[in-house]
């Protein structure tokens, strides 16, 4: 009888279920484990699980995961086969979140937590952009524009999608100044996936980054308001089981701003903005979504008179300026999107898309100034001149896309298909010059003739098509108590204009390892292709003085062959969730477009003519420093070469290093006080002077740094008609450094060449 009871006592048992949020969303990679037997295994993509224990008289199931209450289930002698369903939630409840940022990453994806964008002092009022631009491997030198930079890559190498459709942006902005509102409004995002290089075939031909916006579904009756002096903000919202839509409303200038800058003047700008999301849901089989967006910014500037000094201390020059002329500049944007989703049960769905987007742009300016260059040590006038710009700049872009996509989940698969189509028209008039002397003498100088400094005319009409396809699964498994996330795909597309069919490879591999499961291994590799924008494919040929330009029918994609490792540490110190993540790339350039800064201008060569690479480390520390508030801290090293007619040199993107602070608090006690300090300290971008090729750019600006703070006080905390107030003041730019923006060059009467700065840190 002993001998039957201790076979008896010895039996196995299979404990099977399913671990959701208090959504019902399954969570994948929960741990399940059983610290008394040793056994230990993880949740698939559905949430599910299955684990082998011996019975006992009793045995404990711990179910954890960062960000999330650990819950424990004791089972009373079990025998045979047992399901259980566990519902996890939050860790904290000090505020609404989403809690996606503190799950564990296995893509090269990275879920962002959208009340970090609304947190803070904010300068341009694109709050989920001025995020993405404080993370590891991002870099943006301009405070007024939502632009950014991701490991050596130009501004217009990172695609946006939202709802996934892939979202254009305008084409002429500059300096940024004139950039306005980002179509992202805040308000209305439930999560933010970035992705700052290897990303998944699905994202399309970009070679930097992907920003994955999705809109949130209101549950209730909510609004939101703000108002400050750079703008306001209103934002509503209504649901019932099968409708719900979402409204959104913002204005902002940057006047005040602008006006305390050193480069004073008249500005006037004004950026307005609606947008809409209605969702119609008639069953669990059915979904309707629709996106509308319109925008009207104007940007006008009428330049006054200016004093710089600049130099060293044993060298000290002064340039004064005086203006006449002004800035006229307006952005017009329509854009909309709607979709059908047919759901074939929980684990198979398919979804037509199609969307428009419309811009008509105007950019025309006419502004003189008049300059002494002077040595302060001397009295010795340098240089004494003129110059004058002129711009008569439009343009029209029109885009039409239909996309079908399909999803298809099993227990270990993931699978997605999608194809698309689209057609774009862009129209253009253009007409610029800029004429320039010293010392009476026009710049270029010519005995018979008066020759412009520079000039560039431009009409074009452009019509084509392109269609792209993607295949991609993301494959779960395990070996032994190793966990792997497997994803691999293709991307296809052709272009109408070029002629040109690309093939993009992609592939990640992530790795939770037996021997520690909160270090999770990632590596990842692609080609990546992007194909030229309008700009882009403009060559240039000069007659008698006069820049026409012309597109290049002969243009091909850059190319980008991307090589990532990543490591992840998960902890906790002070008993609350940190993680620790390092990441080492290499990009392999080719075919690249190269282009010159001059003065916040943007112009390119129109041809394939260079290579290069960019390699570097990424840091990233991020966690609670206190309860129920995000912080992080960033560092990056960085090398961005480019190669062209034989000579080596940086890329006008080359950040060799940069370090960002984000720390939020609250007063000890109480947590209607909440205090967010920003800093950002970072290398300088390669200069040179203008009209004299990238090549050249042997120069390098000052180091970059900014200090930001700002104060909240939540006058309402879960109020019954008002749930939350919040009144804040915000100072920016705390230590009024002044940053150079960009450099006006002015040539003395021994034809050197100086380089006064434009300071721009509002």
């Amino acid at each position: 009888m002993l001998l039957m009871s201790m076979t008896l006592w010895a039996d196995d048992f299979t404990l099977k279920g399913k671990v959701i949020d208090e959504d019902n969303n399954a969570l994948e990679l929960v741990t399940v484990s059983c610290l008394e037997q040793g056994k230990v295994t993880m949740t698939n993509l559905q949430g599910e699980f299955s684990i082998n224990l011996s019975s006992a008289d009793s045995v404990e199931v711990r179910f954890s995961m960062i960000g999330y209450a650990t819950r424990k289930r004791v089972f009373r002698r079990p025998k045979g086969k047992l399901t259980v369903q566990i519902v996890m939630k939050p860790m904290e409840a000090l505020r609404e979140v989403t809690i996606t940022e503190k799950r564990r990453q296995t893509s090269t994806t990275e879920q962002l937590d959208i009340e970090d964008a609304k947190q803070g002092p904010s300068t341009t009022g694109n709050a989920v952009e001025e995020l993405i631009q404080q993370q590891a491997g991002v870099s943006s030198h301009n405070e007024l524009s939502s632009q950014y930079n991701v490991r050596g890559g130009s501004f217009d190498e990172n695609s946006v999608y939202i709802n996934n459709v892939e979202i254009y942006r305008p084409l002429l902005i500059r300096s940024g100044q004139q950039e306005g509102l980002s179509i992202i409004n805040a308000d209305m995002v439930e999560k933010i996936g970035f992705s700052s290089g290897g990303f998944e075939a699905k994202y399309g031909d970009k070679m930097s980054s992907a920003l994955d916006i999705t809109y949130r579904r209101p549950k209730r009756f909510e609004a939101t308001a703000t108002a400050s002096l750079l703008g306001a903000s209103g934002y509503l919202g209504m649901s019932n089981k099968k409708f719900a839509m979402r409204h959104g409303l913002r204005y902002k200038t940057n006047r005040y701003l602008l006006g305390s800058l050193e480069t004073t003047g008249e500005y006037r700008p004004n950026f307005f903005d609606y947008q809409t999301y209605i969702i119609y849901t008639p069953n669990s089989r059915w979904a309707l979504d629709i996106i509308g967006y319109i925008s009207e910014n104007h940007y006008n500037f009428k330049p006054e008179d200016r004093e710089t000094s600049f130099g060293t201390m044993e060298d000290v020059k002064s340039f004064k300026v005086y203006f006449d002329g002004q800035e006229k500049d307006v952005f017009r944007t329509l854009f909309g999107t709607a979709s059908i989703t047919r759901n074939f049960g929980d684990s198979t769905k398919i979804k037509f898309l199609t969307s428009a987007f419309h811009t008509k742009e105007k950019e025309t300016y006419d502004v003189m100034g008049q300059y002494w260059l002077d040595d302060t040590q001397s009295s010795e006038h340098l240089g004494v001149g003129t110059y004058m710009e002129h711009a008569r700049n439009y343009l029209t872009a029109d885009v039409i896309s239909f996309k079908l996509m399909a999803n298809h989940k099993t227990q270990r698969h993931d699978m997605e298909v999608g194809i698309t189509y689209k057609t774009e028209r862009i129209s253009e008039q253009a007409r610029e010059y800029e004429m320039r002397d010293s010392s009476g003498y026009s710049i270029p100088h010519s005995a018979d003739r008066l020759d412009l400094i520079y000039t560039l005319t431009s009409k074009n009409d452009v019509k084509s098509h392109r269609i792209e396809a993607y295949l991609q699964d993301t494959y779960r498994f395990a070996k032994g108590e190793n966990f792997f996330t497997l994803n691999y795909g293709v991307r296809l597309a052709n272009w109408s204009f070029s002629k040109e069919t690309i093939v993009s490879p992609r592939a990640s591999l992530a790795v939770v390892p037996a021997f520690n499961q909160d270090l999770t291994f990632r590596f990842a590799t692609g080609l990546y292709y992007q194909a030229p924008f309008y700009k882009e494919m403009r060559d240039t040929v000069t007659e008698n003085g006069i820049t026409v330009a012309k597109l290049n029918e002969k243009i091909k994609s850059q190319r980008s062959l991307q090589f990532i490792a990543a490591m992840d540490y998960r902890f906790k110190m002070l008993d609350r969730p940190f993680r620790f993540t390092t990441e080492v790339y290499y990009k392999a350039l080719s075919n690249l477009i190269p282009y010159n800064i001059q003065n916040v201008k943007v112009t390119y060569y129109g041809e394939n003519l260079a290579s290069g690479y960019t390699a570097g480390l990424d840091l990233k520390l991020y966690g609670e420093f206190v309860p129920g508030t995000d912080s992080w801290l960033t560092f990056s090293l960085m090398k961005a070469q480019m190669k062209m007619n034989g000579i080596s040199f940086p890329q006008p993107t080359d950040q060799r290093w940069a370090v960002n602070l984000h720390f939020t608090d609250y007063f000890p006690g109480t947590d209607r006080w909440r205090m967010t300090l920003r800093l950002a300290y970072a290398d300088g971008l390669p200069f040179g002077a203008p009209h004299r090729g990238i090549e050249r750019q042997n120069f390098r600006a000052p180091a970059y740094k900014r200090a930001d703070i700002g104060m909240n006080y939540r006058a309402i905390k879960d109020g019954k008609g008002v749930k939350n107030l919040w009144l804040g003041v915000d100072c920016l730019n705390l230590f009024g450094i002044s940053n150079v923006n960009s450099y006006y060059w002015v040539t003395d009467v021994s034809s050197r060449q100086w380089a006064v700065p434009n300071y721009l840190t509002g």
